[in-house]
C-alpha cells in the first residue's frame, strides 16, 4: 500500500467513525484515528493500516463515550 491509498484509507476511517459516533464531533474522531494512526507509524508493512488503526479508534472512542458524563444542557 502506497502513502497515497494509506492516506485514502484513513480519511474513509474518520468519516466511517464520525457517522458511527457523531456525538463527540470530527474532531475528536480526527484527533482519536490520528493517535491510533502513529502507533503504527515504525511499522514496515503498511497493507492493514487503515483496518488495525480503525479498529484501534472504535475501541477508544467506545472508552470515550462511556467514560465521560453526558453534557449538561445550559439553563
Amino acid at each position: 500500500m502506497d502513502q497515497l491509498q494509506e492516506d485514502l484509507g484513513i480519511a474513509k476511517v474518520v468519516d466511517h467513525l464520525t457517522e458511527q459516533f457523531p456525538a463527540l464531533g470530527r474532531i475528536r474522531v480526527e484527533q482519536v484515528v490520528d493517535e491510533a494512526h502513529r502507533l503504527l507509524s515504525g511499522n514496515p508493512i503498511r497493507d492493514y493500516v487503515p483496518v488495525l488503526v480503525q479498529r484501534t479508534a472504535k475501541d477508544r472512542l467506545r472508552r470515550i463515550m462511556t467514560d465521560e458524563p453526558a453534557a449538561i444542557p445550559a439553563v
